[in-house]
């Protein structure tokens, strides 16, 4: 059949002069900047080590493709907007990408096609998928040189809408939709993922959850013994079970509280002198905080809670939350600790919205749950690039679809000879003085 693709087509003529085009350019490619990704993740060596956790039972006589290979191209074309594996099978020829997985561009063999991608997601049982889980709670640890004093880790879910009978997919009536609502954990000052866990389209229950979080405490204090932990989380997390965890192994947290009668009339004095002073001046909102002592019908012993009352023309609205920390106000546990969680949500956007973490079509929930562990390895790659870039410069608080853009989205043109590759980008690129410098500092040994 004709490769339609060569044939020439035409755009309208500019000043007088016939104007045409064509695929025909060559050993080009559109994703340049998947070679500071290739750095990055050479740097931290993730497909390595994911691959060294999964069984490889294949005859190592008849391997054209290792498996830490197909993992690192998934992982590459993840983090450059390709989030389907059937993209591999228009990529695979891609000289960039070949270069990025340690191929020659013309002479090297192509990359792994889509079937081999798809067979490998389906591979994992449940074991090597825990170990996985701990090889990406492995490299946020690594991310620091040396371990911090304190982390505060921030847990949250967020619906993953499914389009068929997915195992672990329910009916949530909240989002009218059949859905899984994976649990995504962030080192959010960092923005650094620490975990990422399918599970089923329902409220995570006590039990569960203190699974979860009893199996990351573990790991992480493997490599920080005498780190301080601080969980922070809403009030989906504010079960007996998690704080009575939490009490008896060290770990701080601080959870949202659902407010109740017994609890609002502890703060009532304080909302009604808000109220009063609202009336009084003819403001349109008051703002103050209390703390008291409470224990729920459910928890073994009274804990401290703070709580945020704020007085408005529509009436007095009350947010509560528990924690077992001592120290500081109400209003600094409440406005500075707890609220900063909200960051996490933005987080949790880059890895859903700007990686398409959510695309988890699979049957099989082993599957979808390796998706979210490739995934989360993209958000790594693209996660060093940026932290790579100077701080004063303006891509360096940029969300992953701005540097995808900027940085990944780059045309090259690759040429092999007999004794070198040489890689020919874009003269008119925005940013080149900015890749330059990417290029040297994601180079192995930089400092």
């Amino acid at each position: 059949m004709t490769d339609d693709t060569t044939l020439p087509f035409w755009f309208p003529a500019i000043r007088g002069k016939k104007l045409t085009a064509a695929f025909d350019g060559g050993r080009l490619s559109s994703d340049g900047g998947v070679m500071l990704l290739a750095a990055a993740a050479r740097q931290m060596g993730i497909a390595e080590k994911l691959a060294a956790v999964i069984p490889d039972r294949r005859d190592p006589t008849r391997v054209v493709h290792p498996l830490s290979e197909i993992l690192l191209a998934r992982i590459l074309a993840i983090a450059c907007g390709y989030e389907d594996a059937d993209d591999l099978d228009a990529l695979r020829a891609d000289p960039a990408f070949k270069l990025a997985c340690g191929r020659l561009p013309e002479s090297g063999t192509d990359l792994m096609s889509q079937p081999t991608v798809s067979r490998w997601e389906n591979a994992p049982g449940l074991r090597d998928l825990v170990r996985l889980g701990g090889v990406m709670v492995d490299l946020y640890c690594a991310s620091y040189a040396t371990p911090p004093e304190a982390v505060v880790l921030d847990i949250d879910d967020t619906v993953d809408v499914v389009h068929g009978h997915q195992q672990l997919s329910l009916f949530n009536a909240h989002y009218d939709e059949r859905c899984f609502l994976p649990i995504h954990v962030y080192d959010t000052a960092t923005g650094r993922p620490v975990a990422m866990i399918l599970r089923p389209g329902k409220t995570p229950s006590g039990v569960e959850v203190r699974g979860h979080l009893r199996r990351l405490v573990r790991r992480i204090r493997h490599h920080w013994s005498t780190t301080k932990i601080s969980i922070r989380g809403d009030g989906h997390y504010c079960r007996p079970e998690v704080m009575d965890w939490c009490e008896a192994n060290g770990v701080d947290y601080v959870f949202g509280l659902t407010g109740t009668k017994a609890l609002a009339a502890k703060v009532e004095e304080v909302a009604d002198a808000l109220r009063v002073e609202r009336a009084v001046e003819d403001k349109d909102a008051v703002r103050g905080f209390a703390q008291t002592a409470h224990a729920a019908k459910s928890w073994k012993r009274q804990r401290r809670v703070a709580a945020r009352l704020e007085a408005t023309r529509l009436g007095l609205d009350i947010r509560y939350v528990v924690t077992n920390i001592a120290t500081g106000t109400a209003e600094w546990l409440y406005a500075d600790l707890y609220c900063a969680r909200g960051q996490a949500e933005n987080l949790i956007k880059l890895h859903k919205a700007q990686l398409a973490s959510d695309r988890t079509s699979c049957r099989a929930a082993t599957a979808n749950q390796m998706r979210l562990v490739l995934h989360t390895a993209a958000y790594w790659l693209l996660l060093a690039v940026r932290d790579a870039i100077p701080k004063a410069h303006a891509l360096a608080k940029a969300e992953f679809t701005t540097i995808r853009i900027r940085l990944l989205k780059v045309a090259a043109r690759v040429t092999e000879t007999a004794s070198r590759v040489r890689v020919a980008f874009a003269s008119a690129c925005p940013d080149a003085v900015l890749f330059r410098r990417l290029a040297g500092s994601l180079r192995p040994g930089a400092p």
